[in-house]
């Protein structure tokens, strides 16, 4: 299986202290690495989260941001501590009796007072059982579209590899054809000027030819990167880093045979070859 380095996944989860939601983006890069945005109820989960996420994912840039939004106060359950407002009003009732007419607080207000109205308390480690819970749903969808995307590419790069063979065979159609044709340019160019050569001397110059512009090594280079290609597509599994490697590889040849190329047609594969070159690569750049 090829994997992508682009994907997005979502999901989101209720507990019964409020909702979760996890977001994990991901794009192409050289490494993996993580950047996380977590409510601050749950920063103590970052070195799990970023585990669990190097566990499942080799390479990538990814960004995963969590989301907890609490109970409506509404829905909460509330205490009133009495110790608490019981000290608070004893203190007020001081104050009337030094300060006179002092204004007494409405009931809205005492509540308001820090320590007299208690909220329970967040359940800390079922919140993080249940955010590391959507963590590994989440990345089974990220990873999952990482693979529908990387199916995807695989189609694409086997369609250029096609292109590329066909390209490949018909130059190596064309390599007798060149030869026979320089023969003839070099026999049509003598008879011009009306002057006759040795055939030894004709049959090096065309031996010479054929060495400057032999290009077989290239396309049997060509040939083997094509094959290897395909065997890495089939194998699957993180092979970005090796198609990247194949991709110079193959421009490297593509270069080569337009430097040695003495025949128009020639000249045209090799500029269809790099073009096809540059379209796998820039694909190769997203596979995992």
């Amino acid at each position: 299986m090829i994997l992508s380095m682009t994907a997005f996944a979502r999901r989101e989860a209720g507990t019964a202290a409020g909702s979760l939601t996890w977001e994990l983006r991901s794009v192409n890069h050289r490494y993996l690495e993580t950047a996380l945005r977590l409510p601050e109820e749950l920063r103590g989960l970052e070195p799990r989260v970023r585990e669990e996420i190097g566990r499942r994912l080799t390479r990538g840039k990814v960004d995963g941001t969590l989301r907890f939004q609490p109970r409506e106060a509404s829905a909460q359950a509330f205490e009133v501590d009495e110790p608490q407002l019981a000290r608070l009003l004893d203190t007020l009732q001081a104050i009337r009796g030094r300060a006179g007419e002092a204004l007494a607080p409405s009931a809205l207000e005492l509540l308001r007072w820090p320590g007299v109205l208690q909220v329970a308390a967040l359940n800390v480690d079922d919140l993080n059982a249940r955010a590391l819970e959507l963590l590994a749903q989440t990345l089974d969808e990220l990873v999952a579209g990482r693979a529908r995307e990387g199916g995807r590419l695989a189609e694409v790069l086997a369609q250029r590899l096609d292109a590329m063979e066909k390209i490949v065979a018909e130059v190596r159609r064309l390599m007798p054809e060149t030869v026979a044709a320089f023969r003839e340019r070099l026999r049509a160019r003598l008879s011009e000027v009306k002057q006759s050569l040795d055939p030894n001397r004709l049959e090096q110059e065309i031996v010479l030819f054929v060495q400057k512009s032999d290009v077989a090594e290239e396309l049997d280079r060509l040939t083997a990167h094509l094959a290897e290609t395909r065997r890495s597509l089939a194998a699957g599994g993180q092979i970005g880093r090796r198609l990247d490697f194949l991709m110079q590889e193959f421009n490297r040849e593509a270069n080569t045979l337009g430097s040695k190329s003495v025949d128009i047609r020639m000249t045209n594969a090799a500029v269809e070859l790099k073009v096809l070159i540059e379209q796998m690569r820039e694909q190769v750049q997203n596979i995992e």
